[in-house]
């Protein structure tokens, strides 16, 4: 495509989260911790399940996958927001933007983001399985089943992100380039738009209902079931102990969800700039930081294979 036919812009100016120089330090200050703790907390969890041979589970093989796309998520929006809160420039290229905005859409937690719902989901169904039909887990969650599930999370994240950014880069831009958000969120890119967003607004929305609303109700159905079967058992120890192993997971999805939902399936009326950028402050930088602490520090498996890990690595040293 000539990008001079779609767009008289070579750049766009992202607004930020603050004009103020001191503000703007301490914020930097503030999320670059957060930033260096999510790349450490991902690159760790990544890791420990690839040495541990006791983490070598569906359900470790689903976490490993949510700590990479967090980890490359992380890499996607929050370096240049970093950079931005130093320099009184926030200039982003054409392109960069749109890359940024391809990458956001495939990895995370946008309108029509479908990766990480379809890992969620994957992951309730293996909780599923794994409490409701115990003896059937190691048949049903088969590696090829497992396989099968993760590369159709990454395919429909995949062509849900390169439709919604084709369909982006043929809008015309002309009134302004300024983009009033700290990155190339869909929304106000689509507010600069001279020319008609009607029918991408409608593709969006229809991505977002059947992403969000499909990947929720599978959640659901399956904690439900996992509910009605854990009310069956009678031993107070072993209710407690089918809970523990879907407490991080039932954690996580509340977080994710919760704040997708507030952020997108809410009235536009009710809708806040200020506000909003700080919902996204949260879902694009602090959630990627909280997925390892919540799956490690509610786990006793990882904190386990953490310390098996640490005393074959620390004997294989001293040897």
């Amino acid at each position: 495509m000539d990008r001079r036919n779609s767009t008289d812009v070579s750049h766009f100016v992202l607004v930020g989260l603050t004009g103020s120089e001191g503000l703007g330090r301490a914020l930097f200050t503030l999320f670059l911790l957060i930033y260096l703790t999510s790349v450490l907390g991902n690159a760790g969890m990544i890791l420990l399940i690839r040495l541990d041979l006791q983490l070598h589970t569906p359900m470790y093989f689903f976490l490993s996958h949510l700590s990479f796309l967090d980890l490359s998520y992380s890499n996607v929006i929050t370096p240049k927001t970093l950079e931005n809160l130093l320099t009184s420039t926030k200039h982003i290229s054409y392109v960069s933007c749109f890359s940024q905005m391809y990458f956001f859409i495939f990895l995370g937690t946008t309108e029509s983001g479908t990766t990480e719902c379809l890992l969620l989901s994957s992951m309730a169904y293996d909780r599923y399985v794994a409490i409701c039909k115990p003896l059937h887990y190691p048949v049903v969650m088969s590696s090829r089943l497992c396989c099968s599930l993760i590369f159709g999370s990454y395919g429909k994240g995949f062509l849900d992100s390169i439709i919604n950014v084709l369909c982006m880069s043929r809008l015309h831009f002309c009134d302004s380039n300024i983009i009033h958000h700290f990155f190339c969120d869909i929304s106000p890119t689509l507010a600069l738009s001279c020319t008609d967003t009607h029918d991408i607004e409608i593709m969006i929305l229809v991505f977002a209902v059947t992403t969000l609303m499909g990947s929720l109700t599978i959640i659901c159905v399956s904690y439900l079931s996992i509910l009605s079967t854990v009310l069956k058992i009678s031993s107070t120890s072993g209710r407690r102990k089918a809970f523990s192993t879907c407490a991080s997971h039932l954690l996580g999805v509340t977080v994710f969800y919760g704040t997708l939902i507030f952020t997108y399936l809410r009235p536009r009326k009710s809708y806040s700039l200020g506000k909003d950028r700080v919902v996204s402050v949260f879902y694009t930088i602090v959630i990627p930081m909280l997925n390892p602490l919540i799956y490690s520090l509610r786990n006793q498996d990882v904190k386990k294979a953490l310390i098996r890990v640490l005393q074959r690595e620390g004997s294989r040293l001293l040897q």
